[in-house]
């Protein structure tokens, strides 16, 4: 993760401006608004989890939330670079970045399917859950990988690299921002998109709002990143109420 060492707030690009005065306080916001999502989610899974009595979670799933936690003290502490003005600094966290990726991507699947292993039913069976599995970190790697071939670029890194990271947050955001808006549209495809994705999507689509305001147009990679977005999750939801999807998904995990 990287980005220009000075704050350009001339426009460029077709009128887009790299820099504006509310940037350090609205990215700073947006990634405070990603771990709310994260902690108040997962807080309250790791609570129901310990008042039911259930089996301990499997270790990979210690190293799953250690990483992905990391994840976002890295994302934190390169805004706050950002902010005070230390880019020398931001460009050599950058390299831990990079190489985080790929590592979040095969621990997030790997831990997905020894989860999915440990708790199937064959009366009761949840694989075609691993539709969202494989698109958040597909979508998450995607977009992450985006923003690291921009880094010489801050205003695309910048955005590719939050919205990678919302994507990512979706996990904690459908557990219960999610459950609400389930709970009240009911079940389908739509009521399990909404569901799924309707938290972290406030946060895209605040982010694309916040440059309609201040820049009065989109960044091209903003646009991309969105479209790149829609495109898994609505593959997500297609591939669980999907009948060969629910067929075939407990064969990835052996069974």
């Amino acid at each position: 993760m990287t980005a220009e060492s000075t704050v350009d707030f001339s426009p460029r690009s077709g009128g887009f401006a790299p820099g504006h005065p509310w940037d350090r306080n609205f990215f700073l916001l947006l990634v405070g608004l990603i771990w709310l999502g994260i902690l108040v989610g997962f807080g309250w899974d790791v609570v129901d989890h310990v008042q039911s009595n259930e089996a301990p979670y499997a270790l990979i799933v210690h190293f799953h939330a250690a990483v992905f936690v990391g994840w976002l003290v890295l994302l934190t502490t390169q805004v706050a670079l950002i902010r005070v003005r230390r880019p020398d600094l931001h460009r050599r966290l950058g390299v831990l970045g990079a190489v985080l990726v790929p590592v979040m991507v095969v621990l997030g699947l790997a831990t997905a399917w020894v989860v999915q292993r440990l708790g199937y039913d064959p009366a009761h069976p949840h694989t075609a859950f691993l539709s969202v599995n494989i698109t958040t970190m597909l979508g998450f790697g995607g977009l992450a990988a985006a923003g690291i071939l921009q880094r010489r670029h801050a205003s695309a890194h910048k955005r590719l690299m939050l919205l990678s990271t919302m994507f990512l947050s979706n996990a904690g955001f459908a557990r219960w921002f999610g459950f609400v808006v389930g709970h009240a549209l009911g079940t389908g495809f739509w009521p399990f998109f909404a569901q799924i994705f309707s938290g972290a999507d406030v946060l895209v689509l605040a982010l694309g709002a916040y440059d309609l305001v201040t820049r009065r147009t989109l960044h091209p990679a903003y646009m991309l990143g969105c479209g790149w977005i829609l495109i898994n999750e609505v593959a997500c939801a297609w591939l669980y109420y999907d009948p060969w999807w629910r067929g075939f998904s407990p064969t990835l995990i052996g069974h």
